[in-house]
């Protein structure tokens, strides 16, 4: 007991108020997990609607895509225009060529078959008479025998039997049988022929070499003529 009297508490037989307790060191809050992956089944799961922004990106994107896919595509079918154009100017040109040839061809054909022939023959009455050797429109040959040559007709001396000239001449001038008509034997009557030279048509001498060549305005001339 203490001096006033009161009890003093006997710590071993535990009365009175008990000393406090020691603390215990203070454990440390849990913070929030960092690292963690959230798993998400796709079966399950329902998609994020896409935000604003997103929306407008995917439908410029989706622009793009068409204007690129539309300017190919115009690309594309420019090229096969301009390829078109090309192919049916060649085809054009070509095709006018070979008919340009065809005709030019059957034109040949024709004028070879229908060419008139040119033959010396005898002057009657400006009309031909009979045909005669073609030296005698031969103007060379004709002046060195004696004769001459007027305004496209030749003039040879008629000789007598002795061989002596008889100061006469018999005239002699290119004569053209029809066209595709060949001319007459010598010595033979120049039945159906003229003196006038046909145009336009294609003239052979006798020996079958091309005097004028007729078909597209074009001649070609050679040899003496007698119109």
């Amino acid at each position: 007991m203490t001096e006033d009297g009161k009890p003093v508490a006997d710590e071993q037989s535990g009365g009175g108020t008990p000393p406090n307790p020691p603390q215990q060191p203070e454990q440390p809050t849990a913070g929030p997990a960092r690292g963690q992956i959230r798993h998400q089944d796709a079966e399950s799961t329902t998609p994020r609607e896409p935000t604003l922004a997103e929306q407008r990106a995917r439908i410029a994107a989706e622009k793009r895509r068409e204007e690129k896919h539309r300017a190919e595509l115009e690309a594309a079918e420019q090229k096969s225009q301009k390829r078109r154009r090309i192919m049916i100017g060649g085809g054009v040109t070509v095709g006018v060529v070979a008919l340009v040839a065809a005709m030019y061809s059957a034109s040949e054909v024709s004028n070879e078959a229908n060419a008139s022939e040119q033959y010396c023959a005898t002057d009657q009455s400006g009309q031909p008479g009979v045909r005669d050797q073609d030296d005698f429109c031969n103007e060379q040959y004709v002046h060195s025998h004696g004769g001459h040559v007027t305004g496209g007709m030749f003039f040879m001396p008629i000789f007598l039997p002795s061989g002596m000239p008889s100061g006469n001449y018999n005239s002699y001038r290119y004569a053209y049988t029809p066209a595709g008509v060949s001319a007459p034997p010598v010595g033979s009557p120049a039945t159906g022929s003229s003196f006038t030279k046909p145009t336009g048509s294609t003239i052979k001498d006798t020996s079958g070499k091309t005097i004028q060549r007729g078909g597209f305005g074009i001649n070609n001339k050679s040899g003496s003529s007698g119109s």
